[in-house]
Order: C-alpha cells, then structure tokens, then sequence
C-alpha cells in the first residue's frame, strides 16, 4: 500500500472506452487499493492525458497507468507514449484481447511497457492484484517521486525570471527551477497549456499555475500573508531588515499589536549576505538568511504579523492615528510607526547596464545565482563589506573572482576580516582604480569595458556575470512632504532635526523629539535609513529594540 503521507495524493489511473469495461477495472482496483490509493478513470486517450496533466500541475503521484489498447481516435500505445512524457516513472500497463498480443509484445520497446493483461482479468485476485501489488512495490522503491513544492520554469536569462527565483528564495519558499529548454521543462509547459512564450510560469503545490506573476500575486499564492488581520495597531513598522525585524520582536514581546510591512523579503541587504561573521554571538559566522529566518520566526512566535509584498506609498496624519497607505489603495492604522526603510544598492550608470540587469548583471542576487556560476569567471563591483563577503562566498565555486574598486584600495570600506580573507583567496583579485565603463551583449551579458580611473585607459574583458554593490540610496521618496531627510534623502531624527537641537518648526508637542523620533511625534525611524546610521547589522537590531522603548515612553504620554 502507498505511504501514509503519499496515500491522498496517490493515482492509480485507468483508461478504457467502454464505460461498461471502465467501471468494472475501476471497481475491482477500488476494492483492493481504495484506502491507499485514489483511484482515476477515463474513457479516453485525450480525456485520460486532461488528467494526468492536471495531476502533474497539483503536484499529485501517479503509480501505475492501466490502458486499452483498442481505442478509437487514440489507442492504448498511442496513449502510453504520451503519457511517458507527463509521468515517466508512472509504471504502465495495456490492456489487450488475445488477438492483439503481438501488438503488446512491440509496445513493450515502443512505450517501455511494464506488462500487458488479457481480458478479461477474472478472478482479479489471480490475474490483476498480483501483478498491481508487483508494480506498485517497484514504484515505491523508484526515484520517480515528484518533490511536493512550488515549481518554476523560466528562461536562463530572463531577468523577469531572475527576480521571481530571488523573491521565492529570499522569502524562503521551497521551489524547484527548470529551465525552458530542458525535458522536465517543456513537460511542465505542456501540462500548464502555455507554448512558453511568456514566462516565467510558476506551478505551486495545489496546482495553481502563474504566468508572469508579480510579487503581490505570487506572495498570494506560496502562503505568505498579504493582508493585514485587523484595521489598526499599536505599532506598525514599515521594512523588514534587521531593524525592522528588531523592532517588530521587540514590539510584539512587549505586548504592542505589532504588524510588520516588507516590499519584497525580509532580511533586507543583510538578508542576502552569504556570511556575516562580526555579529555578537555566532563566532562561526551566520549567513544573512539563516538570521533573517532566525528573526522571522521569532516574531511571528511573539505575535507579529508579517505582510509581504505590499509596497507602501504614503504616510497620513489624523489626529493621534498615523496611518500607513498601500499602493492598492488600501490602508492600516496605528498610534504609532518605526520607519525602518532600509537601502537600495545604487545602480550602475554604465551603457548597458540597466538592459541586461537580470540577464548577467546583478543587484545583490549572488546566493541565487551562485550555483550557475560554477567554473567561470565572475566580476564584482564595490568596495564594502557587501562586495567582500559576496567575493568570499562565489570564490568557492567560481574559477576567478575579479573585485572591481574605484578607489585606492579596500582598507576604507571593508573590514580587516574580509580583507585579510579575500587575501587569502588564490582565485581573488583585486583591481584598484577600475570602473565599468559599458556592458555589452545581445540576449544576455557577454563583455564588460573596464576604464582605470587614473589613466584612463580602458579594456574589454569577456564576461557573463556580473554582481554589483555599489553605495546605498535610501527608500524613502514616499516621505516627502511627510517628514524632514537630509539632502541625501536619509531620515532625520531626534538632535539632528534642526542644527541648534530645538524641535522643528512646525513641531505640535511641548518635549522635544526623541533620539529617533522624526519630525512627525509618534513616527520613529532606525536602521540605515536614518541619516548618520552606522550602517551596520548589530547596530540596526540595537536601534529597532530602541525605537520600541521610545514608542513605549510616547504612548504613556500621549
């Protein structure tokens, strides 16, 4: 009998078009696989192959596939062969009259058949069940198990694709990637009824199929919550990177409704570290999802909601309510809002660049692609941390890593971990004084023009990948009007409001700010998208717990 776990989701699937025929087999398999398998007739061949390609999209198993050979429009070979190419490890087996046994003994090379039984079958418990208890043994001992997880295929170099496989992975969604032009592939195109012209398409466990999604809709669709639980709140924090994360732990422990609101994934840039190795507490070091999930989960378990993908456009005033808008149109309220925004790496300015973004050129996306850059040359812009730990982590699979700097050297951006790391690296190098002048190539990235920024002299190197992280812009032009930011765009908080300390003009309360307060009372901003942040993960963590001891003291004085 099929596993227990496998048992609701297990098919044994028959085809005859004789209705009469057809529910006799389906009644005899029935009364003995019924309680460990489910159990699927057809009347024919295309009806039987809408089946199977619909159990292929909700993730379902198929053991074994019993077939007519004498089928009008589609006969019994004709089917198996078809079907070999939704179910390969499905075990197969034709149902023939004594006249057409000939035609089985051939089909056994054409479809791989696995046996062949005269009709009629009785007594089933002599001529079926023994040779169905020997198939279904050999199945459950094959390899042929789809793994029950969200499936993707897309184009290798499709920057749409590129930015779906980053969402599902840095949400922590388990999925499985076929490319376009691969067997699997192409028969999961078949069974969604797409030719592949637009993609990616994205199969989740249920068998929901998505062409094109963009974050709302898939973060709708993999189980992550989209829509907040109430209307209003004691606390929402908008951004869930360290400081957000931070602060929505702390904020949800210390009994405030909390809700968290993330664009994209939490962990922010710190999410797609692949080795944090200076935060307290992980001597060994500490991968930027491993402690984004850490978090995660912590505040979930201490009661915080977390919404993905909700992009957030605006922040209202009325009277004690500050309240949060969606680009939907929809909207949440709360006594009061930590701004923990975060950074963007900055974009390469380069002609070519912004075409080929998802096509070799990368915004941070060295985890997700790493795999695909086994064995070949890999070319990284930046001189932060950022930059050294993504060098560190390709260099174990890449053949070279060149790290591309504008300035002198890494001693003013990185830290003397890394730089004594990259060092020590025989596939590293380091090129001082080098910017990407353009980028050049057709359906993906093949060539970058490298300018030294002394001399000027410029060369063309052969290239396919190409990671960028360069600066930080902060994400905060939906602020403005709102609260005040420096010239940079960076949040403005507590003493650096206004250069003499004095609260801001138009200020309502007779206290000060506080050390993270912005301009607006109530409305609290940490982590690096405040102006003169440390930029640094322990500290934004530290000013997310900070800003919730803030929000306590303002709301036991509003």
């Amino acid at each position: 009998m099929a596993e227990a776990s496998d048992a609701a989701r297990t098919v044994i699937l028959t085809v005859d078009d004789d209705p009469g025929v057809s529910r006799a087999i389906a009644r005899d398999l029935r009364r003995r696989y019924g309680g460990g398998y489910r159990i699927v007739r057809a009347e024919s061949g295309d009806s039987a192959l809408d089946a199977l390609r619909e159990l292929k999209l909700r993730g379902d198993l198929v053991a074994v596939i019993l077939a007519d050979y004498r089928m009008p429009q589609m006969n019994g070979i004709e089917f198996l062969e078809q079907a070999l190419g939704v179910y390969p490890g499905a075990r197969r087996v034709l149902l023939t009259a004594y006249a057409d046994t000939n035609a089985a003994i051939d089909a056994i090379n054409v479809v791989d058949l696995d046996h062949y039984l005269l009709k009629p079958w009785d007594p089933p418990e002599e001529k079926l069940y023994p040779v169905l208890d020997d198939l279904l043994t050999a199945w459950r001992s094959s390899d042929y198990r789809p793994v029950p997880e969200t499936k993707m295929v897309g184009h290798r170099w499709s920057a749409h694709s590129s930015r779906v496989r980053e969402f599902l992975a840095r949400n922590q969604v388990p999925y499985r990637w076929y490319a376009s032009d691969e067997p699997e592939g192409q028969r999961l195109l078949e069974a969604a009824g797409t030719d592949g012209h637009r993609l990616p398409l994205v199969l989740t466990p249920d068998g929901t199929v998505l062409i094109e999604p963009d974050a709302p809709e898939l973060a709708a669709h993999v189980g992550l919550a989209t829509t907040p639980a109430a209307e209003f709140y004691d606390l929402v924090v908008i951004g869930g990177g360290p400081a957000g994360l931070g602060a929505a732990v702390y904020g949800a422990s210390e009994g405030l409704r909390t809700v968290l609101v993330e664009r994209s994934a939490t962990g922010g840039q710190a999410g797609q570290s692949s080795r944090i190795e200076n935060y307290l507490g992980f001597p060994d070091g500490v991968s930027g999802a491993q402690l984004t999930e850490r978090a995660r989960r912590q505040a979930t378990r201490f009661g915080a909601e977390i919404l993905t993908a909700r992009e957030v456009t605006g922040l209202d005033v009325h009277g004690p309510a500050r309240v949060v808008r969606f680009s939907d149109g929809s909207t949440v309220a709360a006594h009061s809002v930590i701004l923990a925004t975060g950074v963007s790496y900055r974009q390469l300015r380069a002609p070519g660049c912004e075409e080929l973004t998802g096509r070799g050129v990368y915004y941070g996306s060295s985890l997700t692609e790493a795999s695909s850059c086994e064995g070949q040359d890999v070319y990284i812009v930046g001189g932060a941390n950022s930059a050294g730990q993504a060098a560190v982590f390709l260099a174990r699979g890449a053949k070279s890593v060149t790290l591309l700097v504008r300035g002198e050297s890494l001693a003013a951006s990185m830290s003397y971990y890394l730089i004594q790391q990259i060092e020590e690296a025989p596939n590293i190098t380091v090129r001082p004084r080098t910017v990407v002048e353009a980028a050049h190539g057709e359906e993906h990235l093949e060539r970058l023009t490298l300018r030294d920024a002394v001399s000027g002299d410029s060369e063309v190197v052969d290239a396919q990948w190409l990671f960028v992280f360069i600066g930080a812009a902060p994400l905060t032009d939906w602020l403005d009007g709102t609260v005040l930011r420096d010239e940079h765009g960076f949040i403005l908080a507590g003493p650096d409001l206004t250069p003499d300390g004095r609260p801001p003009g138009e200020w309502e309360l007779d206290r000060p700010p506080y050390h993270l307060e912005t301009s607006v009372p109530g409305v609290f901003v940490a982590g690096d998208a405040r102006a003169e942040s440390a930029k640094r993960v322990a500290s934004a963590v530290g000013e997310g717990a900070m800003a919730v001891m803030l929000v306590h003291r303002y709301l036991e004085q509003s």
